[in-house]
């Protein structure tokens, strides 16, 4: 009789658009509020700590890494604590609380006159690390939200509220650090993630996640890092992330001296052309929904992985007119925009039919861990090769380095003549999903 009524949900889900699902406009909008709240704060923490606290360049590189230190440090962890959850809207909800109090602080300290540059250190580690454990338990927790059918335009529209965000944020960011001054900007931020936990507490699916048999911490991480490398289709997805994200940013460590250094393009416009890409980003989340519907994801992955370095070498290869050179530079960084947007939704969606749902939260950590990881080593990279080689010809090598990740994906059982695409978005075919179930279920055994 359960199962009767589950079947009867689900198939009322696939009937309904996901704008007019009540439970999934709530998560949708919690993560928009929240993250734009999030862009609002990534100038007005750094003008806090230049403008008002004096900090030095050290202190303000420990600032800037403060906020990506949490994913290294719990990142595997969070995938295993998500994992073993019955229940994760909860944690989720207190992540988004924990948060708010934290960037509380901020203008508070700075009423009080205590505000110091530690004490925006430890806020970015403690936002940072409810971010982590947030983002593990919300990839779970949209498995129960959205039927498999709808999931590649659900993450399409996660996507673009990034997008969006991009857009808005950092306009809203400097009106409001002119009007509030920057730690009263910060309030933004505290409302953001408030408004969040009250639309995630409003959320009524119910929950039936089977948590994973833990035989502990480590040994819980080490069967997510084994089936993530050892799973033919998660294992290009993630060498391939790993690429794209190493090159990508030793491109963006020299991005700007190259574009006002080399080109000559004038600092009002980078801002600019930063929110075309934005935009490209929305119309990138749009076109995905529709495309995957006929095309499935694996051949938009496909595509969109060969399009990755050409807005580089675009960028590398620029001369002519100013005129000319904003032109290209605005087309090629709306059609990146959409590309990227397009291919994240695609990985999102491909590694949730992928993985099983004992191992999803343990991919996801493993997946962003290493592309989050490699970007501290791909930034050092970008700045000292171009002390040797110079700024253009490091940028053309990234381009190349990028290049390479197609090699990843065109290799693995995504390809065409090694896996049947004809079958709908997010539906395994009964051969696939035993091979990976039998696969799991090896995994488990052999450790």
């Amino acid at each position: 009789m359960k199962q009767t009524l589950h079947e009867s949900e689900t198939s009322m889900l696939q009937a309904i658009p996901l704008r007019k699902q009540r439970d999934y406009r709530l998560l949708w909008s919690a993560r928009t509020t929240s993250i734009t709240g999030s862009e609002v704060s990534r100038l007005a923490v750094p003008l806090t700590a230049v403008t008002m606290l004096a900090a030095s360049p050290t202190e303000m590189g420990l600032l800037t890494s403060a906020a990506a230190v949490p994913a290294l440090l719990l990142g595997l962890q969070a995938g295993a604590i998500a994992d073993r959850l019955k229940r994760h809207r909860p944690v989720m909800v207190a992540c988004e609380l924990v948060s708010a109090l934290a960037a509380v602080s901020v203008p508070v300290g700075w009423f009080l006159g205590v505000l110091t540059v530690p004490w925006l250190i430890a806020v970015a580690l403690i936002i940072g690390s409810a971010s982590v454990l947030f983002k593990s338990a919300n990839f779970q927790h949209l498995a129960a939200v959205v039927d498999p059918t709808q999931r590649t335009a659900a993450m399409a529209g996660f996507q673009a509220s990034y997008s969006a965000a991009s857009v808005a944020g950092p306009s809203l960011a400097g009106l409001l650090v002119q009007l509030l001054t920057a730690p009263m900007a910060v309030l933004v931020e505290a409302f953001s993630f408030l408004a969040s936990a009250l639309m995630l507490r409003s959320i009524r699916t119910h929950e039936d996640h089977t948590p994973a048999v833990s035989k502990g911490m480590w040994r819980d991480i080490v069967e997510g890092l084994r089936f993530s490398t050892t799973h033919p289709v998660i294992r290009s997805l993630l060498a391939a992330g790993t690429t794209i994200n190493f090159f990508a940013t030793a491109y963006i460590a020299v991005h700007m001296l190259y574009m006002v250094n080399t080109l000559q393009i004038p600092q009002g416009l980078l801002g600019a052309l930063i929110a075309v890409s934005g935009v490209g980003g929305l119309l990138g989340a749009w076109a995905t929904t529709r495309l995957a519907k006929r095309f499935g994801e694996n051949r938009i992955l496909l595509a969109t992985v060969l399009f990755f370095p050409m807005d580089i070498v675009l960028v590398g290869l620029l001369d002519g007119s100013l005129a000319f050179k904003i032109t290209v530079l605005a087309i090629s960084s709306a059609a990146t925009g959409a590309i990227v947007v397009s291919f994240a939704t695609c990985l999102g969606a491909i590694i949730m039919r992928e993985a099983p749902a004992e191992v999803r939260g343990r991919v996801n950590a493993t997946m962003t861990f290493a592309v989050q990881g490699v970007m501290a080593l791909g930034g050092v990279f970008g700045g000292l090769l171009a002390e040797q080689v110079g700024l253009r010809s490091v940028i053309l090598i990234c381009a190349v380095g990028i290049a390479l990740s197609s090699v990843w994906v065109w290799t693995s059982p995504l390809r065409p003549r090694r896996r049947p695409l004809t079958q709908q978005p997010h539906q395994t075919s009964p051969t696939s999903q035993a091979a990976t179930e039998a696969h799991y279920l090896r995994i488990r055994t052999t450790r």
